[in-house]
């Protein structure tokens, strides 16, 4: 799409400095912009790479300088604007419409009139997709699954037996949802597998990355709420249950039974114990492993997870070491130079 400055104006509230029947039809980075981009700058720190660029127009904060011959528009939040004018010059790429005849889709699955089946992929007994969902090629939809309006399965997903998902959500290729959970016991000789006849259930508006596990529950359900945001490569354990507007970002690994609250954040390859939880709110910064239970609003980081604060005073003094041993050796040098002359002194050999 294109889309003149004065529109864009209009839609974001920004105030334009230039020529508002100029068009733009893309976004980019300021320093990889090109003739006909729209890109945005967060700060007047920023005015060389903005008077360098080679974008059509720039978002740029109220604060900023006014540049002879630039096309500025002033806004409060320059990223947020932009990012409100990608919606609009993206759209969603349209799908075919309709079930694809390499589809395979059993007779007693329910589908709404307008959705989207691509080929190759299993619709199987007792499915319920609901209105608008676009199910990819090569998807898995297992036996009583049900979807929710304007569901988007990508290509190769895997929803096995009674996952539930609500209204909206996304689900990037390849990730499985409903596996069973890992759970054993030792009997005798050799583990045990408990069977694992539980179910995931999923809220509206939550988006899954690609190639991330969703154990279903050994009994009752794994649980997704509202709104929450799941990255990549992701594993989610058996009855755990993830609140509304949580944040997992990539490589995040969950025990069996934790407990996720509300609008909680999970930096990359966060590791959390089973059958701990982590309040709402908090921050588990990247790589940290949570081996107690994490209050609501607190921050943590480290192996084990403890409160930021005290990581980065641990940090401050460990950049300190070097100094501090060179001292204590010159110290004990010193000690042992006075411990000879005493010696010396006092005739002792």
């Amino acid at each position: 799409m294109e889309l003149p400055l004065g529109r864009i104006a209009e839609q974001t509230g920004a105030r334009l400095d230039g020529d508002r029947d100029v068009v733009v039809h893309g976004v980019q980075a300021l320093d990889e912009a090109k003739p006909g981009d729209l890109s945005f700058a967060n700060a007047a720190r920023q005015l060389q790479q903005v008077g360098s660029s080679r974008a059509t127009a720039i978002f740029v904060p109220p604060d900023f300088p006014t540049i002879e011959g630039r096309n500025l528009l002033y806004v409060e939040q320059p990223r947020a604007a932009l990012i409100q004018i990608m919606d609009v010059l993206y759209p969603p790429v349209g799908d075919a419409t309709g079930i694809h005849p390499r589809a395979v889709v059993a007779g007693d699955a329910v589908l709404a009139s307008d959705v989207t089946i691509g080929p190759c992929a299993v619709i199987e007994s007792g499915a319920r997709i609901g209105a608008g969902c676009v199910i990819g090629a090569g998807a898995f939809i297992g036996a009583n699954v049900v979807l929710g309006e304007g569901c988007r399965i990508q290509a190769n997903v895997s929803l096995l037996a009674d996952s539930q998902l609500g209204e909206r959500v996304t689900v990037h290729a390849g990730s499985v949802i409903g596996a069973d959970g890992f759970g054993y016991i030792w009997r005798e000789d050799h583990h045990h597998k408990i069977p694992q006849v539980g179910r995931v259930i999923i809220g509206n508006d939550v988006e899954i990355g690609a190639n991330s596990c969703i154990d279903r529950a050994m009994m009752g359900a794994t649980r997704i709420g509202d709104g929450s945001k799941i990255d990549n490569q992701v594993q989610v354990g058996h009855n755990v249950t993830i609140g509304r507007h949580a944040i997992l970002v990539s490589q995040v690994g969950i025990s069996g039974s934790a407990t996720i609250e509300d609008s909680a954040i999970l930096a990359g390859q966060v590791g959390v114990a089973d059958h701990l939880r982590i309040g709402a709110r908090a921050v588990v910064g990247a790589a940290a492993g949570v081996t107690r239970d994490i209050p609501p609003g607190e921050k943590v980081w480290g192996m084990p997870a403890r409160p930021m604060s005290r990581v980065l005073r641990e940090q401050a003094a460990l950049a300190k070491l070097p100094a501090l041993l060179k001292q204590v050796r010159e110290q004990q040098r010193l000690i042992d130079e006075l411990k000879q002359r005493l010696d010396v002194e006092s005739g002792d050999p």
